[in-house]
């Protein structure tokens, strides 16, 4: 099948279209992650960034400046500095959730060590931040820090509700926002920045990152309980982890006594038992849970499209308003 078919993902075709620019940015992240005197950086680095993932994150960063007719050098910097971000973040969560698996593979941490991992992200940071600052532009500079500690911050929101049965859909949002949509945002704003785009192509940009960054991760929080091996991770890892996402926190709001008191051993101690994954997704679908999670993230989806509306006609910007409707297929 030729890629640049309609009848391709819009995943791939986009890979397709950005083609050339991914082939760079993909030379720059294997430059950049070297290290002369510490080969353990590119050894952990290697296993996470070359395990198949799809590069989803910088191919915003590329689009948003392609589609705004950028010509010059720098998208690639920004995006490798994207992925180098999203890397790093997923080595420190690995570590953080205890995590066995990603991508179907086994997590740098349990192949290193926690240590490694740690400190392999906190180079990628590092890494990240000499890569945008040879943009020269201070305003990319200042979108790029303030997503990373938007995410850091998220992270710590997330550790803090964990367990807390009276987390609220506002909290959840305020974690998702943080956690995952900050990055995508940031990705397709300074895509629009580094092209010198009007101010509403950058705003609407940067809204497009954000409903899909949000649709992104009440997708993989609903998939979490009605998912298949395909996905790369264990089944019911939110419910063992003590995660209050937003099926449970909707189950819970309608909870009786005992199905709180399910929750409450489960979720709030920690309490995991034979068969309780089976039970939890009784309960939520009982109480609508899973179709009404399923909807919130067919809503930002669409807000993801229409925030594409404000910008000009071109290729990218429809196979952008596809990729927001295939991120949800999975759950549709």
């Amino acid at each position: 099948m030729d890629l640049a078919t309609p009848t391709a993902k819009p995943h791939d075709r986009l890979a397709h279209a950005l083609s050339e620019d991914m082939q760079a940015v993909n030379a720059m992240i294997r430059e950049r992650m070297a290290s002369e005197h510490a080969p353990r950086i590119p050894e952990v680095t290697a296993h996470l960034v070359e395990a198949g993932g799809k590069r989803l994150r910088p191919m915003l960063t590329l689009a948003a400046a392609r589609l705004c007719g950028y010509d010059g050098p720098y998208h690639i910097h920004l995006a490798a500095t994207v992925e180098f971000i999203h890397t790093a973040t997923l080595l420190h969560d690995d570590v953080v959730d205890d995590s066995k698996q990603r991508r179907g593979r086994p997590t740098a941490n349990l192949l290193w060590d926690n240590t490694s991992s740690v400190l392999v992200g906190d180079y990628l940071f590092a890494r990240s931040f000499q890569v945008m600052v040879e943009t020269g532009s201070l305003r990319v500079l200042g979108i790029l820090s303030n997503a990373s500690a938007t995410i850091a911050e998220g992270e710590v929101l997330q550790l803090t509700a964990a367990r807390n049965l009276e987390t609220t859909e506002e909290t959840y949002l305020r974690v998702v926002r943080g956690k995952t949509a900050a990055l995508f945002s940031a990705a397709t704003e300074v895509g629009g920045i580094i092209a010198a785009a009007p101010e509403p192509h950058v705003a609407a940009l940067r809204a497009y990152g954000d409903a899909l960054g949000i649709a992104f991760q009440i997708v993989d929080d609903l998939l979490d309980y009605g998912g298949t091996a395909a996905i790369g991770k264990a089944l019911g890892d939110d419910l063992r982890e003590g995660k209050l996402t937003l099926p449970v926190i909707r189950a819970l709001a309608q909870a009786d006594e005992e199905e709180r008191a399910f929750w409450s051993r489960t979720i709030g101690k920690g309490r995991v038992e034979a068969g309780d994954l089976d039970r939890a997704q009784a309960i939520l679908a009982r109480h609508g849970a899973l179709e009404s999670t399923r909807q919130t993230a067919l809503d930002w989806a669409e807000r993801a499209r229409l925030s594409l509306r404000a910008l000009p006609d071109h290729p990218l910007s429809e196979m952008l308003e596809d990729l927001a409707s295939y991120v949800v297929e999975r759950i549709s």
